[in-house]
């Protein structure tokens, strides 16, 4: 019996990632021992105080029935607390906060409970590939907006302005911006709430990056004067907490639109265990000398792997943020596809190939720092035995044969 899958999925394949680390797993399983630089996921421990919160919480015998669809009151003032301290931003946290299972689910409610068939969704080009995703599954009309190393990874604004955004329902925003580690000025975000104010255009901005190596404060898009009129914005506990396994993230800004948003949500999950919100209330209840700890960590790592990238002979920028470095891919390789498979064959390492995010990503490449020290000298210390036979012309085109099309919309997703 064949049963068809949905058209929704039509143009949506398996999440790269999802595959990647599928095919690292047989690697290791087949004793290849490969070191992964892929995926960003904070090897990291949360703060004691966060563990034994948890702890606490699920001790008591009543914490284990279901929750509120919006979270415990204690949480969403926590949230509220959070950007009020860290951003300036006034919430409330009875209508304008809305606890998720991590960002990414978040991404998800939001397309399903306001894009539609002739609606568009404006995504940046090279992004997070769940903004297309998402959009293709609420089926709407993809269109890019183009990012480049020329612009600072920011968008022309004027140039998107004078094209057809009639059917443009939504724009999606991320700043930090991953995978480029690109910030975006409080003077940038203001004119990207001026121009969804003119052309009547949802901005959703998703902020995860914010507290891991920016060397200014933290923003936030509703800090902006005007922008509850235009803005939702996403943040997580995932990476400025170490909680990337737990699933905390938040939705915050304009009442009446998260009120739209949990109209769907509420038929999607049952909440959140108690004692995962109640760990998340201590985590954001968490000082400086956190984020320094962290930050500290992660300085000594990127200097490792500014290393390893050089050891290629691929250009980092300098100022990124976030748990990336991201590298421009020299010659003789094709581009990020041809260098990570050129690695992972010989070096038995593996890097992101840029272009998974987007064409204008084809000519990069990108590195985790979330590995330990030893590790990463043990990379780096594979790389530079291997260096000879990755700028081998004959091997390199050998490898770019068997490397991942930059056309396959499938797969590169």
């Amino acid at each position: 019996m064949i049963i068809d899958a949905a058209r929704r999925l039509a143009n949506t394949g398996e999440y790269y990632f999802s595959r990647k680390l599928r095919e690292l797993a047989a690697l290791n399983a087949a004793g290849a021992s490969i070191i992964s630089l892929g995926i960003g996921s904070p090897d990291l421990p949360p703060h004691p105080s966060v563990v034994a919160a948890l702890g606490a919480t699920a001790a008591q015998p009543g914490a284990h029935g279901y929750q509120s669809y919006q979270g415990t009151p204690a949480l969403r003032q926590a949230m509220a607390d959070f950007y009020q301290h860290h951003y300036g931003v006034q919430l409330d946290p009875a209508t304008e906060v809305l606890p998720l299972a991590g960002s990414k689910e978040g991404l998800m409610h939001i397309g399903m409970a306001f894009l539609q068939e002739g609606d568009a969704v404006l995504i940046p080009n090279p992004g997070y590939p769940t903004y297309r995703a998402v959009a293709e599954i609420c089926g709407a009309e993809v269109r890019e907006y183009a990012l480049t190393a020329e612009t600072n990874w920011l968008p022309n604004l004027e140039a998107l302005a004078q094209g057809d955004l009639r059917s443009v329902k939504m724009m999606l925003v991320n700043y930090p911006h991953m995978p480029t580690g690109a910030p975006a000025s409080p003077e940038f975000l203001a004119r990207l709430v001026q121009f969804a104010q003119a052309h009547g255009i949802m901005l959703v901005h998703d902020n995860p990056y914010g507290f891991v190596l920016n060397e200014t404060p933290p923003t936030s898009l509703l800090s902006v004067p005007g922008a509850k009129e235009v803005a939702l914005e996403l943040n997580s506990l995932s990476k400025s907490h170490n909680l990337a396994g737990w699933r905390v993230g938040m939705l915050v800004g304009r009442a009446d639109w998260l009120a739209t948003v949990l109209r769907f949500k509420s038929n999607m999950d049952s909440g959140m265990f108690l004692g995962i919100q109640q760990a998340a209330v201590a985590a954001l209840a968490l000082g400086p000398e956190w984020f320094e700890e962290l930050n500290a960590t992660y300085r000594a790592r990127r200097a490792l792997v500014h290393e390893l990238l050089a050891a290629l002979g691929c250009e980092a920028a300098p100022g990124q943020t976030g748990l990336f470095l991201w590298a421009k891919v020299p010659a003789p390789h094709a581009d990020g596809y041809a260098l990570s498979d050129a690695v992972l064959a010989e070096a038995r390492v593996f890097l992101t190939p840029g272009g998974i995010f987007g064409s204008n990503g084809n000519g990069y490449i990108r590195a985790s720092l979330c590995q330990p020290e030893a590790v990463l000298r043990e990379a780096l210390a594979r790389v530079r035995a291997a260096s000879e036979k990755l700028y081998k012309e004959d091997r390199h085109a050998e490898l770019a044969e068997a490397s991942l099309p930059n056309n396959d919309t499938q797969t590169t997703r």
